[in-house]
């Protein structure tokens, strides 16, 4: 909580630069160039030798002033004006504009940027080693906390980044079959959407805002992968052998059911007992079976 308070404190908010429109100085500019040029053109033989002399200086300094002053914003781009040092305000108004020559101007792109992270390992919440990677969107929304409140807003964003990865990573496991947890491998968009609450969070000191994210590699580790992939497979199996066994189980039972409310057939312990014999071996069996002929008896 005191970090937070500090945090605050010490954070700078952007606010609206005093600025002008360049075409109307620009107007100003060439009126104080044609005044120059007639000054000069008149000042050997004319009779006012003072006034124009007077009309040169002002006209000159007029030029001196407003000729540095001249600076152009593109669409979605910003400029933060500063005097000696200390933050003005930020101009967001796009074309030729104006400001006084001793203001210094720092354009910033206020434009998405895509940022795709290097593969990562992470330890999962079970200590598995994987690799991950992640695709965000971002743009800065305050020019005053990106200049002034970190040292480089891109190289924050990317070691912001890296943090927000590892986070989330270690807190999910990879996998679990048994689907009774979160995981990072089957909940993409649970995951995703609390890595951009990590990031906006990570990042809201330096006046970043996060679009989009989400992950572009997440894998077990190279020297965990074979071990992982055989026992994914065993309890893949397994999964489905128990589902097999379950559904011909239910189908022996409708199938003696049946055999019984039907009179088909009397059948005793013994021969209800060779019946499921017979039937899990033909509803289990990876072949086909081979029906055999009794020409004796079930005793024979």
């Amino acid at each position: 909580m005191a970090n937070d308070k500090i945090i605050a404190l010490t954070a700078t908010s952007e606010r609206r630069a005093s600025t002008y429109s360049g075409y109307v100085m620009l107007l100003l500019l060439l009126f104080a160039i044609f005044v120059d040029a007639y000054a000069i053109a008149t000042l050997p033989n004319g009779p006012g030798g003072t006034l124009n002399v007077l009309l040169l200086v002002l006209a000159t300094v007029a030029f001196i002033l407003v000729m540095p002053g001249f600076y152009m914003l593109q669409p979605n781009q910003a400029a933060a004006i500063t005097l000696f040092g200390s933050y003005s305000g930020t101009d967001r108004n796009t074309g030729l504009r104006w400001t006084w020559p001793w203001l210094t101007k720092k354009k910033v792109s206020v434009r998405a940027n895509n940022f795709i992270s290097d593969k990562i390992k992470v330890n999962d919440l079970r200590g598995n080693p994987i690799e991950m990677a992640a695709q965000i969107v971002w743009r800065v929304v305050d020019t005053a906390q990106a200049l002034f409140d970190v040292d480089d807003y891109r190289s924050f964003v990317s070691v912001q980044v890296e943090a927000a990865i590892r986070t989330i990573g270690s807190r999910y496991p990879y996998d679990d079959f048994e689907h009774q947890e979160v995981t990072l491998r089957g909940n993409h968009d649970q995951v995703g959407a609390e890595l951009r609450t990590e990031l906006q969070a990570r990042l809201a000191v330096a006046g970043i805002t996060v679009d989009e994210c989400g992950f572009t590699h997440l894998a077990y580790a190279q020297e965990i992968a074979g071990a992982m992939l055989r026992r994914q497979q065993a309890q893949a199996v397994v999964a489905a052998r128990k589902t097999l066994v379950e559904g011909a189980v239910g189908m022996v039972e409708m199938a003696l059911t049946m055999l019984s409310e039907k009179k088909v057939v009397e059948l005793d312990d013994e021969r209800r007992a060779a019946m499921v014999s017979n039937l899990m071996v033909v509803l289990c069996g990876e072949r086909d079976t081979q029906p055999v002929v009794n020409t004796g008896t079930l005793y024979q």
